[in-house]
């Protein structure tokens, strides 16, 4: 019991209870519990029915005696479909098991980049553009800067152009990763490519992100607009509502707060300072003098910190980043 996190409890509840039951529990989940929940149920294995029992009383619920339960795949996939379309459920057990297991691209993440990237610029730029495409975008970000140019333009260019890989290409990419990494297969990702990208450009340095760009821009103009349209930056922060600002300041370390600031424009400077006590206001404009010199990258990292806690709140729902159409930025 000990050892259980929260999905692994509640499936194995919902395993213990009638289909008819848990059908409807499930109708009453979030997208996301339901995806957290299933791939909890597909991992199980055996249960112990003392765990089982223990978890009955936990719940208040007197269930019986039901010996051993079993968490496969197959039982998680027959209960979805009680509930979801079938398409849906497809892509969730897709997702649950990917070709080869779940973790390649979590273990990829942690490799260094410069180890990465040393790796990839011997690949084929297809498949470099696969591996980016299924890493985090930070690190994404890194190793793209870390590529020779001419190579790196082939890998963007390419990832522009890709739609969902398919499964047969991607065990081809498995396979060859395995034998520098012994890592296993993570789940497939939908995202749109020119979304990938802007989130991988989103963590660039302001030099990476100059250079990549103007390239960009003169080999594709329409793709390189669509990027930059979809980017969020700093100075995106202009478009915060006065409560939103107030949030933001409070959920702001003030030393990474200050050295963002220092970086930042007249009337970004402006909008902060009037959404604060006039003492406050004061403290922060000593705060900014008294850094001095500061490096462009420690500036970089502070804005992206910033940047980075506004999508968190307003993906929660506490703040709203209006694009002028009344859209929330998320």
């Amino acid at each position: 019991m000990v050892k259980l996190n929260g999905p692994q409890k509640a499936a194995i509840l919902l395993l213990t209870l009638d289909e008819s039951h848990s059908e409807r529990l499930f109708a009453k989940l979030h997208e996301d519990e339901i995806k957290d929940v299933s791939t909890a149920m597909a991992t199980l294995g055996a249960i112990d029915a003392a765990v089982v029992e223990e978890l009955c009383k936990e719940f208040s619920e007197s269930l019986g005696a039901t010996g051993k339960l079993i968490g496969s795949y197959e039982t998680t996939e027959r209960m979805l479909l009680k509930t979801l379309p079938v398409d849906r459920v497809a892509q969730i057990m897709e997702e649950i098991r990917g070709p080869a297991g779940r973790t390649m691209w979590d273990k990829l993440g942690n490799v260094s980049e410069a180890v990465l990237a040393n790796y990839l610029k011997n690949e084929y730029p297809q498949t470099v553009a696969v591996v980016l495409s299924k890493v985090k975008p930070d690190h994404a970000a890194r190793v793209l800067a870390l590529l020779p140019e001419g190579f790196a333009m082939e890998v963007v260019m390419r990832m522009l152009r890709m739609e969902t890989v398919q499964k047969e290409a991607l065990e081809g990419v498995e396979r060859t990763l395995k034998a520098e990494f012994m890592s296993n297969l993570a789940r497939a990702s939908r995202q749109d490519s020119h979304e990938v990208m802007a989130e991988i450009f989103n963590n660039l340095d302001r030099a990476a992100e100059g250079r990549i760009m103007a390239a960009l821009e003169e080999r594709n103009h329409e793709s390189a607009e669509r990027i930059r349209a979809l980017m969020f930056t700093f100075d995106d922060l202009a478009r915060l509502d006065g409560p939103g600002v107030q949030l933001l300041l409070r959920s702001v370390d003030k030393d990474k707060l200050a050295l963002a600031l220092k970086g930042a424009s007249d009337t970004l400077k402006d909008l902060f300072f009037r959404n604060l006590s006039e003492r406050a206001a004061k403290m922060l404009k000593d705060d900014i003098a008294s850094l001095g010199a500061v490096r462009l990258r420690d500036v970089d990292e502070a804005q992206a910190i910033m940047v980075a806690t506004a999508k968190d709140l307003a993906a929660s729902g506490q703040i709203q980043l209006e694009d002028g159409q009344d859209e929330m930025i998320s």
